[in-house]
């Protein structure tokens, strides 16, 4: 799945997560509203709920979390479903052909916010026997059905009726209101990962527990669409039955409906698929580049794999209201319409290389977590890492002039590193239990870190072995389900190499080391001493024990692009010799950043590295990588941020490289949050980041010129964004001129200025602009362009413009996905945060009810709050949070207190040095 993580990055800094406008992809299940009517749940069960919290002493502890008895286990349902679009209920029956074991008075399945109605039993060619009880259990999300007598081990078949509501929270079987032509209509869609498929039918909802799935549905709607192919019609109008063929077997939160009223535009794979793209009524020539990138997707990953995609069709689907990113239901893959559609006109590179890379994430997904599924959510990096590297391999052989693999480092590799050097980070592998706790490992530790290490090994056992060993996996396992370990038996009988020895000290441990290097020079040699410890944001961690066996790669001056030397580090300390090596030669470890560890080198040794960044003769990755290991030394206080601030000078003069670029901009992004807590740093440090960014400006300047690769058209955008923020005065003054142009219709911007036009414009308007704003926002049916302004509205400084915005945010003009994103953009300044933290805490109760918990408001409480940098901030969201806990932001609010309290340390420790290298820099 894709999460918003990816669009995450959408609003900040990059913080893309792969959220900057760039990204925030998670696929909460896979790499992501309608206006509120009826509560699916009642207060008592949020009570319930929140008494149940776990990291909180103050609150009840959980009873232990118990997966379904093993006593019946389905081999197939027949599933009917009728959906109410004007009453949004849903009626519906299943027939579950099962197996029991033994003899059971009981049945326990999952079922949650459904009538259960009709419950019988039928032994094959046995006589049929009605439920004498049925008990629900809100807290378990169970049903359990008593049978009297008891039940005897063989064949039989389970069949229960329900009804349940269409709901408005985007999760289960839900509504989707949207705009077609005009037309308000709504549809009926379905979001079951990870544990949503009870609240559609009662099944037994775990991936383990596969079947097979006959799908039915009652509709007059023009669009009914299921994992699988229709098999048959039957009448007409009200009574319409559109029957699907029967699915392979698969897991229960794969399984798939949408009913509502769409276009298609489709075509055939090389190998046979037919793939279509569904779009809004009108609007099916904005589903061509998805279907381009679909059809050539899966042969290529057939080819890739030496694995056929195993289904005869597959669909994909926008849809208004979705909360994550994609989700990739086996045959029918639904997306945000962001995530899916490109509008010639409107859609700016940018999300146009977001799009492939998250249609590329769901369809590696068709054989990573669907045809392999996870045995437990505790290996769910197994669908979300592999796919998340898979994705770049896509978009790496699709549009080789994305120079992708360069962006993985800063969209994917330098955000995990980011996350996993915190206390409270996890191993990639984390036990997990009740329903409450899955979502919070939708993050960048299971998407980001697992894809990192994958690379990593990728890199350590060779692409060959490597697909060899990926092909062992699929086939060994298709159909079925696998652990981790089933993974590097897979890959180490393919390469020979210790896959498992190596690997499970990245999956079973959080964190990761940092690699202190120095040496000494012997001759023509050069004698490298390497330490190993654990990389701890704070500084020296608590653990020492801590031991990776590390794939470490080196290279020199002489050849920048090849590896001098490569081993397996396993020890806390060791000494090596690189021959032929001079005095005045630099050694960079870890060429190309792949390898998952942080960089320390002795003074002398990056004093050699940096004139290799001014001619750069060290590649751009290894350009990229140095600074960002530098500026975390700087985070943790093992260097003062003057040393980051000289080395970022050296990039000033010729560095052209978006990728490197883009990691400087993070880096100046998170120095000026920071700022926003020294009044005596903020200013000189405005001068010092628009003097290291004005001769990329000049260079590119405004308007493309002959022959602009993609990449330059990024850092455009990029740099004029960043410049306009720091409210660069020719930035500004020109970017009023042509929004201006803009709204009059005398020019229309470009869809790749936008963003950063809008929000210099916003950071320098006044209550004019924002009603301009509002008012262009009002005027367009794309939602990327209504998401580029909403997301910029954060930029205007005036307080009560701000508090408008937060109060924009909540209406129903901003639907209740995009809503988090709006008030994180006013989160973007010290007053903006202020504001939005009252705001978060005035309406938690709201947030609560509308997303349910999950990782929508999980990201919320992270925006808003991460970027305090004062011991009473971080006291005060401690103690918020701890006496009004909210169900799956735990780990979160845990993360989002620390970081306050690593940003206070930091200011305290360097604003007086900051201070002095700013009196002395011209």
């Amino acid at each position: 799945m894709s999460i918003f993580g990816r669009l995450l990055v959408n609003f900040s800094v990059r913080k893309q997560s792969r959220f900057q406008l760039q990204r925030s992809r998670y696929s909460v299940c896979g790499s992501r509203t309608a206006p509120s009517l009826k509560k699916t749940r009642s207060p008592v069960l949020f009570l319930e709920i929140n008494i149940s919290a776990r990291s909180y002493s103050t609150m009840a502890e959980k009873k232990p979390f118990e997966r379904l008895p093993k006593v019946v286990r389905p081999k197939h349902y027949d599933l009917f479903l009728q959906p109410d679009l004007q009453a949004f209920t849903f009626n519906g029956n299943t027939k579950i052909s099962v197996q029991v074991s033994s003899a059971t008075e009981k049945i326990i399945l999952n079922s949650i916010d459904l009538s259960l109605k009709e419950v019988i039993y039928t032994p094959e060619g046995g006589v049929s026997t009605p439920a004498t009880q049925v008990a629900l259990s809100t807290e378990e999300e169970t049903a359990t059905l008593t049978f009297q007598p008891p039940i005897q081990p063989g064949v039989g078949s389970l069949f229960i009726s329900f009804t349940g509501e269409l709901n408005d929270k985007m999760k289960g079987f839900y509504r989707s209101q949207y705009t077609s032509q005009k037309v308000i209509s709504v549809a009926a869609v379905t979001y079951l990962c990870p544990t949503s498929a009870r609240r559609m039918f009662p099944c037994f909802d775990e991936p383990s527990i596969k079947s097979t799935f006959s799908i039915s549905i009652l509709s007059s709607a023009r669009t009914v669409l299921s994992n699988m192919p229709v098999a048959s019609e039957e009448g007409q109008g009200e009574n319409r039955l559109v029957k699907f063929e029967r699915t392979p077997i698969m897991s229960t939160y794969l399984v798939a409906v949408v009913v509502g009223e769409f276009d298609y535009v489709e075509d055939v794979s090389s190998d046979g698929i037919k793939v279509r793209v569904y779009t809004p009524l009108g609007k099916k020539e904005q589903g061509k580049f998805a279907l381009h990138v679909a059809t050539k997707v899966l042969p290529h990953y057939k080819e890739y794999f030496q694995v056929a995609y195993p289904l005869p069709k597959i669909d994909l689907i926008a849809i208004a209201d979705f909360s994550a990113g994609a989700m990739e239901n086996w045959g029918l893959v639904t997306y945000r319409e962001t995530c899916l559609l490109v509008d010639s006109e409107n859609t700016s590179a940018v999300r146009k290389q977001w799009i492939a890379l998250v249609v590329g994430h769901e369809l590696a997904h068709q054989w990573f977590g669907n045809l392999v599924t996870m045995e437990w959510w505790t290996h769910l990096w197994l669908n979300e890492g592999y796919a998340s590297f898979v994705e770049f391999l896509c978009v790496e052989h699709l549009f080789p002039e994305y120079d992708i693999w360069t962006q993985f480092v800063t969209d994917t590799y330098v955000r995990a590193l980011e996350l996993d050097c915190l206390e409270n980070s996890h191993p990639i592998e984390v036990p997990v239990g009740h329903p409450s706790e899955i979502d919070e490992i939708f993050d960048d530790i299971s998407y980001n870190k697992g894809a990192s290490v994958i690379r990593m090994l990728h890199r350590y056992i060779g692409d060959e072995d490597f697909r060899k060993g990926m092909n062992l996996y699929l086939t060994r396992h298709q159909f079925g389900n696998a652990e981790t370990e089933d993974l590097w038996a897979a890959l180490e009988e393919a390469s020979g190499k210790p896959v498992k020895d190596v690997m499970s000290s990245w999956t079973k441990q959080k964190g990761f080391p940092v690699i202190s290097i120095s040496s000494q020079q012997k001759g023509d040699s050069r004698e490298l001493q390497l330490i190993q410890r654990q990389f701890c944001a704070a500084g020296d961690c608590k653990d020492e024990s801590a031991l990776w066996l590390v794939p470490i790669t080196l290279s020199t001056a002489k050849e920048p692009d090849k590896v001098a030397q490569n081993f397996v580090f396993d020890t806390k300390s060791k000494t090596i010799t690189l021959e032929n090596v001079s005095e005045n030669d630099w050694v960079k470890v870890n060429p190309g950043t792949v390898g998952f560890y942080r960089t320390r080198y002795s003074p002398e040794m990056l004093s050699q590295l940096i004139p290799a960044i001014k001619s750069k003769t060290l590649p751009p990755l290894d350009r990229l990588g140095l600074l960002d290991d530098v500026f975390a030394m700087v985070q943790a206080g093992h260097t003062d941020t003057t040393e980051v601030l000289r080395l970022m000078l050296a990039f000033a003069e010729g560095e052209e490289n978006f990728t490197v670029w883009s990691n400087v901009s993070s880096c100046l992004g998170k120095l000026d949050s920071l700022f926003d807590y020294a009044d005596d740093c903020k200013g000189p440090f405005r001068v010092y980041a628009k003097n290291l960014l004005s001769n990329i400006y000049l260079k590119l300047g405004w308007d493309p010129k002959p022959g602009e690769s993609h990449l330059d058209t990024l850092l455009r955008s990029l740099v004029i964004g960043r410049l306009g923020w720091l409210g660069h005065e020719d930035i500004v003054n020109e970017a009023r001129i042509r929004f201006e142009k803009h709204i009059s219709g005398e020019q229309q911007l470009p869809a790749d200025l936008r963003s950063p036009v809008y929000r210099t414009v916003l950071a320098a308007g006044d209550a004019a602009t924002f009603d301009t704003m509002l008012k262009l926002y009002r005027s367009t049916d794309l939602q990327e362009e209504k998401d580029r302004i909403s997301r910029g509205l954060g930029a205007l400084k005036d307080q009560k413009l701000l508090q408008q915005v937060l109060d924009f945010a909540m209406s129903d003009e901003v639907r209740s996905q995009d809503t988090i994103f709006v008030v994180g953009s006013v989160a973007s300044s010290r007053d903006g945060r202020n504001l939005a933290w009252a705001f978060l805490k005035k309406h938690l109760q709201t947030f609560t009810d509308r997303y349910q918990g999950g990782f929508l408001i999980a990201r919320l409480v992270k925006m808003v709050t991460e970027n305090f940098a004062s011991e009473d901030a971080a006291k005060e969201v401690e103690q918020f949070f701890a006496t009004s806990p909210v169900p799956g932001t735990e780990r979160t609010v845990q993360q989002s207190v620390e970081t306050i309290r690593l940003n206070t340390a930091w200011l305290n420790r360097d604003q007086a040095k900051i201070s002095a290298f700013f009196a002395t820099y011209k």
